[in-house]
């Protein structure tokens, strides 16, 4: 290897901007093939998800996007960005809400803002992170929104637990 070694990350607690809005990319296209695939594993054989006849009967007139397989991916594009080896444990997911359905073939766009930082009482060189994630559909359209706080690690101090537990 001739140059410098540059490994995926996210961001540590002190790293991250009040405030801030993240984009993640790319965008997630969700197929029917996702949706049954997702519907079926987590044991939800809401006809809505899997019907496609009986769906047609209802409000939508077709087959709607799991809405926790959209929260699941919204959540996800955020992590490479964030929280990608930088996150000691998600505290919680709150305010979720759904204000538009994702259908076979949209695709799925996902912002993040910082809404709250603060250092942890309880667990030196961690903090407390609460984000706003935003998901919009092609036509942007907001489909889902969701607030997440995640434990953090600092810089100064995952660096510190590394090195003790390569020394341990």
């Amino acid at each position: 290897m001739s140059g410098p070694r540059i490994e995926q990350r996210g961001l540590y607690f002190d790293e991250l901007v009040l405030g801030a809005s993240y984009a993640h990319k790319p965008g997630r296209t969700l197929s029917e093939a996702d949706n049954i695939a997702f519907t079926t594993m987590t044991m939800n054989n809401q006809g809505l998800h899997l019907d496609a006849a009986w769906a047609a009967t209802q409000p939508f007139g077709k087959p709607l996007i799991n809405s926790l397989l959209t929260l699941s991916t919204m959540i996800g594009q955020s992590v490479a960005q964030l929280t990608e080896g930088t996150i000691v444990g998600q505290l919680g997911i709150n305010d979720v809400r759904f204000p538009h359905p994702m259908f076979h073939g949209d695709t799925l766009y996902t912002e993040t803002e910082i809404t709250e930082l603060r250092p942890s009482k309880s667990r030196p060189g961690q903090g407390l992170a609460s984000m706003t994630h935003t998901g919009r559909n092609q036509h942007g359209q907001i489909v889902a929104t969701a607030t997440r706080t995640c434990l953090m690690w600092t810089k100064q101090a995952h660096e510190d637990s590394k090195k003790a537990a390569d020394n341990g």
